[in-house]
């Protein structure tokens, strides 16, 4: 299994100066499976570069499309994805129903109406939803995908990717918790992330912001430490950044971090999410 970041940023694009070492595209994620098929997490504005290099590659496009939540951030790219203009690409989407509607209305609704040139009708790929992550394991190729609820406004989905006994945990938008109010506790995700190989996590606040913006669905990086920690992870990669956060910032955050692991005789490895960056499991 490998990863590549096309975006990593939250709520709004930031190009510029200030953020070219770890980008300014919001959430896109391309998870190549060992059998060669991909799997995309979101639609942010990453989701366009990732298009370009899938077109320019001239191979047929059979991918899976796996949506977090629909909040602007996350599907912005989509109607700027050049493989949907084409007729030989198959797309699956799945993911959480956070509209009335349902998944199915996310990109219909967005596109054409006055939002945008082209009707959702008018692409030519073949375009299906597949509802099935609401009912339990989805089996891609061999990969096992699991989700967890999301603590966030309208709610959300993590995935467990599990594959050649390696795991990899995507949670982004989300609040970690220790009390009870309402939504997922820190020792739910403590056992989803279980001894993951690599957990990406939200670490959008600093300690010092995040009494001011309880309840707006996003993590501290003291809150993910000690998640990736109690869960005895492998690795940690900081995503979802700020987007008034330049690379300095960043990079000082990430510092912070490998600290706290420090300070628990934790051979947890950390890592800041830097667009174009990949791994492999």
């Amino acid at each position: 299994m490998r990863l590549k970041f096309w975006g990593t940023r939250g709520s709004i694009p930031v190009p510029g100066i200030d953020t070219i070492l770890f980008g300014g595209n919001t959430t896109c994620l391309e998870v190549t499976l060992d059998s060669g098929k991909k799997v995309i997490i979101d639609a942010g504005t990453g989701i366009k570069s990732l298009g370009d290099k899938l077109v320019e590659e001239k191979k047929e496009v059979d991918i899976h499309l796996l949506m977090t939540h629909i909040h602007w951030d996350h599907i912005l790219g989509f109607p700027f994805f050049a493989p949907i203009y084409n007729r030989s690409s198959r797309i699956l989407i799945d993911g959480y129903q956070t509209c009335m509607k349902g998944l199915r209305n996310t990109f219909d609704t967005k596109m054409g109406d006055g939002f945008f040139p082209v009707k959702f009708d008018d692409l030519r790929a073949e375009i299906r939803y597949l509802e099935k992550l609401r009912h339990g394991t989805l089996e891609i190729d061999g990969l096992m995908v699991d989700s967890i609820n999301l603590n966030h406004p309208q709610g959300g989905y993590g995935f467990r990717f599990r594959e050649n006994g390696k795991t990899l945990v995507f949670i982004t938008d989300n609040e970690l918790r220790e009390d009870g109010r309402r939504g997922k506790l820190m020792k739910d995700y403590v056992s989803f992330c279980n001894e993951a190989d690599i957990l990406i996590h939200d670490a959008q606040y600093t300690p010092e912001e995040i009494d001011e913006r309880r309840d707006w669905g996003h993590s501290d990086y003291r809150s993910t430490v000690e998640l990736a920690y109690r869960a005895s992870v492998k690795e940690l990669i900081l995503f979802h950044h700020d987007p008034s956060r330049k690379d300095q910032e960043i990079t000082t955050i990430k510092s912070n971090c490998e600290e706290l692991a420090r300070k628990k005789d934790s051979a947890l490895i950390v890592k800041a999410a830097q667009e174009r960056g990949e791994l492999s499991l």
